[in-house]
Parts: C-alpha cells; sequence; structure tokens
C-alpha cells in the first residue's frame, strides 16, 4: 500500500506528464458520490466527464462485467459473440441507425465515422473528401481528429496535420452556407459543444446544416459523446432539434465507465465499408458490450430520461438563482438536461478547488466555463446539495 504522497510521487516519476490532476486519491463510490483513500466524501456532479452515468458501484452493472469475466474477457472480432450482437440490437433500438460498429474511445468512433463518410462519398467522386467542423469543438485527439478539433492549441507542435479541415464559427448559418461546397464530404458537429464551454445551437441552425448537407450531397455527422446517452433528455442530443443524422458517435456514459465507442450510420452509408476497411482488436470486446447492455436497459426501461428531464430543468433553475444572486460573477447559466454550463466572469479553476475543499467534484471548461455533468441517477436533495456547496464558495469570491 502507498500513501497518498507516495502515489502523487511515483506518478510524476512513472506516468507522462500529460494531466493536470486534482491532489487526491480516490478509492470507491457508491451512487453519485466518491470516496478517497483517507474516507472522504466528494459529491461527484463530473460523473467522470459524463462516463459514469448510472452512478458508481451501480449493482447490475457491476453483477454484468463480472458474470460476463467469469465466462469470456475476450476473444477478437474474428468470431461471433452473443453479447456484441445483443448491445448492438439494444442501440439500434433507441437510437433508430441502422448500422453500429464498437470501439474502445470517443476519438476512435469520430475516427471511424471521419473513414466511413470519406470512403462513401469519394468512392463517388474521388474530389469530395473535404469536412468541415466547428470552432471550438472538441472531437478526440487522434491525428484526423484533433485536426477535427476546431481548436488551434490541441494543433500546436503536431504538423503536418491531416489534410481537407476547415472550420466554422458555430452556430452562424451565413458562414458555414460559405463554407460548403460539392466538395463536401461531410459536415460534423457536436449537438451541444461540451469541451468548448457548454454552447447550445439556436433551434434552427442544425435543421439549417441538415438541409445544406442534402442540397450539397454531403453527409451529416453528429459528435453525441459528451451529450448523447440521454443526457440531455433525449437519447441523442440532436433530437431536441427535430433532425437525423447521417452518421452519430457515442462513447463516454454508452457502457457506464467501462471504455467503448461506437459509430452508426444508415444502411446505405455503411455498405461504403467492407471487409477489412475498418477495425479494431478490443472494440466491442465482451466486457463493454455486457456493461452497454445493463445501461442501454436503464435508457430503456429504467426512467433515466424522465429523470434527467425533471433533474435538468430544477439544476438549471436552481444554478440561474445563483446568477441572480451573484451577477457580477456569473455571466450566463447554459444547456440542455444534464449537461449545463455556469460561465464565470473571471477565471474557474479556483472555485472547482474550492469545491473540491468541500467535497463537492465539478469541473472547469473553456478557462471560465463551470461544467455540470452529474450522473443521470441524481435526486433533487443531491441538486440541492451541490447548490449549497457551490453558493458557499461563489459567496466569497
Amino acid at each position: 500500500m502507498f500513501t497518498d504522497t507516495e502515489v502523487m510521487t511515483k506518478e510524476k516519476e512513472d506516468y507522462m506528464q500529460v494531466f493536470a490532476r486534482y491532489p487526491i486519491v480516490l478509492d470507491h463510490g457508491d451512487g453519485p458520490y466518491l470516496y478517497d483513500t483517507k474516507g472522504k466524501k466528494y459529491l461527484d456532479f463530473l460523473a467522470g466527464i459524463a462516463v459514469n452515468v448510472v452512478g458508481h458501484n451501480y449493482k447490475p452493472l457491476v453483477d454484468a462485467i463480472s458474470k460476463q469475466a467469469a465466462k469470456l474477457i475476450h476473444c477478437s472480432n474474428l468470431y461471433y459473440t452473443e453479447v456484441q450482437v445483443e448491445a448492438a440490437e439494444k442501440l439500434k433500438q433507441l437510437s433508430g441507425m441502422d448500422k453500429v460498429f464498437f470501439a474502445n474511445s470517443g476519438a476512435e468512433a469520430n475516427e471511424g465515422a471521419i473513414k466511413l463518410a470519406r470512403k462513401y462519398t469519394t468512392t463517388k467522386n474521388p474530389e469530395k473528401y473535404e469536412i468541415i467542423s466547428a470552432k471550438h469543438s472538441f472531437h478526440g485527439r487522434t491525428l484526423a481528429t484533433l485536426t477535427a478539433t476546431g481548436q488551434d492549441k490541441y494543433h500546436q507542435g503536431l504538423g503536418p496535420l491531416p489534410e481537407g479541415f476547415s472550420y466554422v464559427t458555430y452556430n452562424d448559418k451565413e458562414e458555414i452556407a460559405k463554407a460548403i461546397s460539392d466538395k463536401t464530404c461531410a459536415v460534423l458537429l457536436e449537438a451541444i459543444q461540451g469541451e468548448g464551454g457548454v454552447y447550445v445551437p439556436d433551434d434552427d441552425y442544425l435543421p439549417y446544416v441538415r438541409e445544406l448537407c442534402d442540397k450539397h450531397g454531403a453527409l451529416l455527422i453528429i459528435d453525441e459523446i459528451q451529450a448523447g446517452m440521454g443526457r440531455t433528455g433525449t437519447f441523442f442530443g440532436y433530437e431536441q432539434f427535430g433532425i437525423k443524422a447521417d452518421i452519430v458517435t457515442l462513447a463516454k456514459g454508452l457502457a457506464g465507465g467501462v471504455p467503448i465507442g461506437a459509430f452508426m450510420a444508415l444502411n446505405h452509408i455503411a455498405e461504403a465499408f467492407a471487409p477489412g476497411d475498418h477495425g479494431s482488436t478490443f472494440g466491442g470486446n465482451l466486457l463493454a458490450c455486457a456493461g452497454a447492455c445493463v445501461v442501454l436497459d436503464a435508457m430503456l426501461t429504467g426512467g433515466l430520461l424522465d429523470n434527467v428531464n425533471a433533474l435538468g430543468a430544477y439544476l438549471k433553475e436552481k444554478l440561474q438563482a445563483l446568477q441572480k444572486k451573484y451577477p457580477v460573477l456569473v455571466k450566463d447559466v447554459r444547456g440542455k438536461g444534464l449537461i449545463l454550463g455556469m460561465e464565470l466572469s473571471q477565471p474557474g479553476r479556483d472555485i472547482v478547488n474550492q469545491c473540491l475543499d468541500k467535497g463537492l467534484i465539478i469541473n472547469c471548461t473553456a478557462g471560465n466555463v463551470l461544467r455540470f455533468v452529474p450522473p443521470l441517477i441524481i435526486t433533487k436533495a443531491h441538486v440541492d446539495e451541490m447548490i449549497s456547496t457551490l453558493d458557499s464558495v461563489l459567496a466569497k469570491q
């Protein structure tokens, strides 16, 4: 056993220093709470960055993974497995898409979506390979997905980057209308920009982009890695805007914490892939699919979406009350369901640290936006507890 100090020291010695970690060592969790090695309790309103949608130590999830691990952990995609087929069927039922591919992460899901889109369009027209994404977006850290990410800070020192990507201002109809052309393979957008600062588009923006894509024969890829899995109150965030995508990507909460990603497509697009065009050794592995089945069942029959709609409205109301209480400090509260952001007039990291000291886990994105993406199982009591702690911290700024 290591002391906390030894853990932190060894991490610096042995692990690549790519994370700015907080100075606690977490040990276990229960529902919406986490506990560190000293027994201190934390209310978790980050959920592993929108991952632990059914909370921590959710018994059906633990039991399903344990049961599967006792049978078979891995066998490769050279063979059929029942649990993978079951997970794909449940995902199709919830998504309304036709075909599924399971990967290991959100970046892999977006990488696969980009490959599928280009295979589909360039087979018809070799010049139709350009992909438009949005400024301040985030799509992953592989070379293709970080190139699709419209933030220069993720590109620095990694060139030359893959060609064929361009960026438009999110939620600007005039700009995307000028950027799209008959050479556009696909438009890749988040339903809600999570890492970029929890930005929600106008009601008519995504429908307008859908029309532009249809006009120019381009595919619409929606990145639902953070806004999907019921977080907005509908299974996909884009459903809030009354549209349908050609390709959709998912990850994060799909298996409640077990690493998994997925991209889904309509039949005529999925048919562009032939055996050997894409693959993954671990993608769709049995443990991840067993976990996904449990989470998808909770979506289908467990009342999670109803809870998101009720608690999302309640949480937003409480955050807006804090905005009125601290009008100089809090500039905006935005989001849908249980993906909400509070924009501050100052950097947010110190507030996050002070909340952590008081037993509340939130985070700050885009420098000054407090982000709230709690487990989808929270109650009003948990919201009240979070608001009380946050209020006490904001009062001291």
